[in-house]
């Protein structure tokens, strides 16, 4: 689903996440224990080909082949892991409560989870004029698949080397949050209530008017 440069080497590529280049932060590395959990974000355009549908929730801002998201990664110990997971979760969910966002927390089944990931959770914002959740943010566990194909390790206590366990999570994506923060804080007359923990960001505007 991504946009090749070259169509016939197929060797550069638009970057879909951040989380392509930050997994390769630490390839062919071996990190100390003592070092871990080695946590990392990134803020950049993501470009995606994706099919998508010809129904009105499939256009404009909803979803498009261009956005710009915060990415949350970690490299973890399996000890690590799971705590680890919980406080991107955390993380993630804390931006859309200091929002006032309504929004629900999905867990994938086994099914839609993709092949690189063993767990994964969505945050799916409300969007009053489609009546439906869209996804926001994804928070996943890759276990070590990512780290056995990119000889990730790390030496543990008794100085023996495992593999790590990879993570990364959406700093929610503004494409999305946009049109969500309009149309959960419309009023009547048409003006838009602005978020207090985004006021200093406007200028201390509090309503925006026609």
């Amino acid at each position: 689903e991504v946009f090749w440069l070259d169509q016939d080497q197929k060797q550069k590529f638009l970057l879909p996440t951040s989380e392509t280049a930050l997994i390769n932060l630490h390839r062919n590395e071996i990190l100390d224990l003592k070092e871990l959990p080695k946590k990392y974000f990134s803020y950049s355009p993501c470009y995606r080909k994706e099919a998508g549908s010809y129904r009105s929730e499939e256009r404009g801002m909803i979803r498009g082949y261009q956005f710009n998201k915060v990415e949350m990664f970690q490299f973890a110990s399996p000890d690590q892991s799971d705590q680890a997971f919980e406080e991107m979760l955390e993380k993630a969910k804390d931006i859309m409560n200091q929002l006032g966002l309504h929004y629900q927390v999905s867990k994938l089944a086994a099914g839609d989870v993709s092949f690189a990931m063993a767990r994964t959770f969505d945050l799916e914002v409300y969007l009053p004029s489609l009546d439906i959740y869209k996804e926001v943010s994804s928070v996943s566990n890759s276990r070590d698949f990512q780290a056995r194909r990119g000889l990730i390790r790390f030496r543990n206590g008794q100085g023996e080397i495992e593999y790590l366990h990879t993570l990364n999570g959406s700093g929610l994506a503004t494409s999305r949050l946009v049109p969500a923060i309009l149309e959960q804080y419309q009023q009547e007359d048409g003006s838009v209530v602005v978020p207090k923990v985004l006021r200093p960001y406007m200028g201390g505007i509090e309503i925006i008017k026609e």
